[in-house]
C-alpha cells in the first residue's frame, strides 16, 4: 500500500511509487529526499533516518506546521476557517477574498495557504515574482473533501520523525552522508512540462547550469561510496537529454526505465502521441 501526501504537488511520484522504491537499497541507513516536494516519496521509503529538503519554503512551512500541531486542533482550525469565510467548490468570490487575505497577511498563517490550495484549481501550488499566491479558483471541483482530510490525519502521523528543511540543492549538507545511506533526487525536467519549471512561480526557474551542478555533486557522493537515485526524463516531444544520457552512460551508472508517461501533464498541450521516458538512474 502506498500512502498519498494530502498535496497534488506537480511532478509527484505517488502514481509510481512502488515502483521507484522497489529500486531502492533493502537497507538505508540516512535516506535524503532532495527535492521533496509534498513528500510522497519521503513518507514511503523506509530508512534508519530520514531528511527531506525543497526550496519551496511555503509547502515546508506547512508541513512543519502539520509536525508542530495535533492533528485534531489542525482540522479544527481548517473546519473553522472554511466556515468563517464561506469557503466551497462554488462560490469563487469567498475564495478570492480568503486569497487576498492570505496574500495581504504579515505574518502567514502556513494552514491557510493549505485551505487555499484546497480549493484552487488543481489543489496546486503556485507564485507569481512577489511570492503572492496566484492559483485559480477550482471552480466546481476543488475543496476540502473526506478523503483529504484521511490523508492529511495519515500523513501527520507518516511525518512525525522527518526532519524538513527548505534550501536550494547547492546548500545542502551532504557531509552528512557516508556508505549506507541513498540520496533521492527528483528535480524539475529540462524536457518535460512541469509548470514549476517556467520560471514564473516565484522561485528561480531550471535549466542546464542546473543539472550539470546535480550531476556534479551526485559524481561526488558517487566517489566516496554514497548511493544515489535520479529521477529524470531523457526522452520528450522527439527531444533527448544528451548530457544526461552521456554522464549516466560514461559513468556506467544504470537507467532504470519508469513505466509512466505525461501525455495528459498539461491540459493545453494539444499533442497526446509523443512518448515520454521517465528514468530512475542509480549508481548501484
Amino acid at each position: 500500500m502506498a500512502y498519498k501526501a494530502p498535496f497534488n504537488y506537480i511532478g509527484n511520484k505517488y502514481r509510481i511509487i512502488n515502483e521507484i522504491t522497489s529500486l531502492f537499497p533493502k537497507e538505508i541507513n540516512n535516506f535524503v529526499d532532495l527535492f521533496c516536494g509534498g513528500g510522497d516519496v519521503s513518507i514511503n521509503t523506509r530508512a534508519c533516518h530520514i531528511y527531506a529538503n525543497d526550496i519551496n519554503y511555503h509547502v515546508i512551512d506547512i508541513i512543519q506546521a502539520i509536525q508542530d500541531r495535533p492533528i485534531t486542533e489542525i482540522l479544527k482550525y481548517i473546519d473553522n476557517t472554511i466556515a468563517e469565510w464561506g469557503l466551497s467548490k462554488s462560490l469563487k468570490e469567498n475564495y478570492l477574498r480568503f486569497r487576498n487575505h492570505y496574500n495581504s497577511s504579515h505574518s502567514k498563517n502556513p494552514i491557510d495557504l493549505y485551505i487555499l490550495m484546497c480549493f484552487s484549481f488543481n489543489f496546486q501550488f503556485r507564485f507569481n515574482s512577489k511570492h503572492e499566491y496566484n492559483n485559480p479558483f477550482g471552480q466546481n471541483r476543488s475543496h476540502f473533501s473526506a478523503k483529504m482530510r484521511a490523508n492529511l490525519i495519515t500523513y501527520s502521523q507518516l511525518i512525525s520523525k522527518i526532519e524538513f528543511t527548505s534550501c536550494d540543492f547547492r546548500q545542502f549538507n551532504y557531509d552528512m552522508l557516508h556508505d549506507g545511506d541513498l540520496l533521492y533526487a527528483d528535480p524539475p525536467y529540462l524536457l518535460s512540462c512541469g509548470s514549476y519549471n517556467d520560471g514564473k512561480r516565484g522561485f528561480n526557474g531550471w535549466g542546464i547550469g542546473d543539472d550539470l551542478k546535480l550531476m556534479e555533486i551526485l559524481q561526488g557522493l558517487n566517489d566516496k561510496g554514497v548511493n544515489f537515485a535520479l529521477s529524470n526524463v531523457i526522452e520528450h516531444k522527439g527531444r533527448q537529454h544528451r548530457y544526461l544520457i552521456d554522464w549516466a552512460t560514461k559513468n556506467k551508472f544504470i537507467i532504470h526505465d519508469l513505466n509512466i508517461n505525461y501525455n495528459n501533464c498539461n491540459y493545453q498541450n494539444k499533442n497526446k502521441t509523443t512518448n515520454t521516458r521517465e528514468v530512475l538512474i542509480t549508481n548501484y
